[in-house]
């Protein structure tokens, strides 16, 4: 190449003509080393299974499926699973495939290998496609057709048996739930019983009780008053009586009659009355009561001494009619102090028993604010369990429901949309593409190899190559005779061209042989 050589499009044909040999021949040896290369490819058959994703039958208002991944999701999942050592070593012991590398290998290698020929790809829309590639065209299409069964029956298979484990752990959850809401239903019940009249809810008649509580212990305080009052009365009423007596006893009576008639044991009643009074409003050390209890023991000595002397005539026989109008006066009024004494006694007792439960009102009613926030706390807890136990009760509906589509098989399922069928051609080598890629292979090389011996070439061939060259102007100019070579001499050029092409070609045909 001289620098500065200026290559026209003229120029660059007239290289390719002088440099043609160098360019044809590399080209026929690499295309003829490609052709002989592709006839040593073995023929591969690919058959196809097309499979549809058919939606389920039931619309999803009615009934919502539990399976929520995607196809593509679940296509690669029940992909792995085919496509595991176990499943892909059963269709080859069943098909028989590969006995010749079972011979000389090991399973693993061949299963690889087989792995390697299997494409699982979607489709547009909702569909995928199964296929598998084998020298043997009816092997290819087995193949194709058990692998295309084998995804129908695995994504049944996988559906029902995530619809199953949803619903086993729904299940699960359920119980759970249900055992939380027994035990906090249990623990309301105890706090119910053991603070019962202290709830929220039992305010208002708690209230209403102390109400009417307090009302019956007003009127029982007020009536207890008035029979204080009504025995205070009777004591003094009693007092006077059994005064008049003790007096009328002590002293000689103004009728002799009169006195004579009054028995000891008449006199010692009066006289016990009369001290018995008169111990109510004295201390035990006045005179009084010192004289009382002295007269007291002379008519208990003069009584005895009359009841040992023999029976007497009647009592009241002798007595005259103011005694016995006021002995009468002193029974009635003791016999009505003993009454008022014991309903004074009775209504003491109520008074006590209301004043407690009125107590016990006004305990209830402190309680209730404290009773009110335990139990919104309980309530609290219950009111989410029952929430969580009707959402999972709900739930646990849907995912039978969803079950039952799936074992039914009107769920969502695969369906072999386009069967596997026997190929009518090879789906590989493409001979005649490769033949071409040969070819244009062949020719690059040629060219690159004219191109490399243009660019090694020194040589001026005509006046302006001496010009851009050396810088001179060319004067005179002598044509090109043309030598005669001799016969011996083109023969060797020839074969030294062919042994190069073929030893081009030889390269590029291992070269090839090995690259596959």
């Amino acid at each position: 190449m001289i620098p500065g050589k200026v290559y026209t499009p003229e120029l660059i044909l007239q290289i390719i003509w002088r440099r043609k040999w160098w360019i044809i021949l590399p080209a026929i040896a690499i295309a003829v080393a490609v052709v002989a290369w592709t006839r040593t490819l073995v023929d591969m058959y690919r058959s196809d299974a097309v499979i549809l994703v058919v939606p389920q039958q039931v619309p999803e208002a009615y009934v919502k499926s539990t399976v929520t991944a995607s196809v593509a999701d679940r296509l690669q999942s029940i992909s792995q699973q085919i496509l595991s050592r176990t499943r892909l070593e059963r269709i080859i012991l069943d098909l028989n495939l590969y006995e010749r590398q079972r011979r000389t290998g090991i399973m693993e290698d061949v299963i690889d290998a087989m792995r390697g020929r299997i494409e699982v790809a979607t489709v547009k829309g909702d569909a995928f496609r199964v296929g598998f590639v084998s020298e043997d065209p009816r092997t290819a299409m087995k193949v194709a057709e058990r692998l295309g069964s084998l995804f129908i029956d695995e994504s049944l298979r996988d559906r029902e048996t995530l619809a199953e484990g949803t619903s086993q752990f729904l299940e699960a959850q359920l119980e759970d739930a249900r055992r939380q809401l027994v035990d906090n239903e249990k623990k309301l019940e105890n706090y119910r019983r053991s603070h019962g009249g202290e709830l929220p809810t039992q305010l208002e008649s708690n209230m209403q009780g102390l109400h009417n509580t307090e009302m019956q212990l007003q009127a029982l305080t007020d009536s207890l008053n008035r029979d204080r009052d009504k025995y205070d009365a009777l004591k003094l009423t009693i007092a006077d009586l059994e005064a008049n007596a003790f007096a009328i006893a002590a002293a000689p009576s103004a009728g002799g009659a009169a006195a004579t008639v009054e028995t000891a044991a008449d006199r010692l009643r009066a006289a016990q009355a009369a001290l018995a009074s008169a111990e109510q409003r004295l201390r035990p050390t006045h005179p009084d009561i010192v004289r009382m209890k002295k007269a007291v023991a002379d008519l208990q000595k003069a009584a005895d001494e009359e009841a040992a002397a023999g029976p007497v005539s009647a009592p009241d026989s002798g007595l005259s009619p103011v005694e016995r109008l006021r002995r009468s006066r002193l029974n009635d009024a003791n016999r009505d102090l003993a009454n008022l004494a014991k309903d004074i006694a009775a209504k003491t007792e109520d008074e006590k028993r209301l004043r407690e439960v009125l107590g016990g009102y006004q305990k209830r009613i402190e309680a209730t604010p404290t009773r009110e926030s335990e139990l919104i706390e309980l309530t609290r807890d219950y009111g989410t369990l029952q929430a969580m136990y009707q959402s999972l009760l709900a739930k646990k509906q849907e995912s039978q429901i969803s079950a039952n589509l799936e074992r039914r098989q009107i769920g969502e399922q695969f369906r072999i949309l386009d069967p596997a069928r026997v190929p009518a051609r090879p789906f590989t080598p493409n001979r005649p593409q490769y033949y071409g890629m040969g070819l244009i292979a062949g020719l690059a090389v040629g060219i690159g190899l004219a191109g490399i011996l243009e660019y090694l070439d020194r040589s001026m061939r005509n006046d302006d190559d001496v010009r851009v060259a050396i810088g001179l102007n060319v004067l005179a100019a002598i044509p090109l005779i043309q030598a005669r070579i001799s016969r011996r001499r083109r023969v060797l050029i020839a074969f030294v061209s062919a042994t190069a092409a073929v030893g081009v070609g030889v390269g590029v045909f291992m070269t090839l042989r090995f690259l596959r």
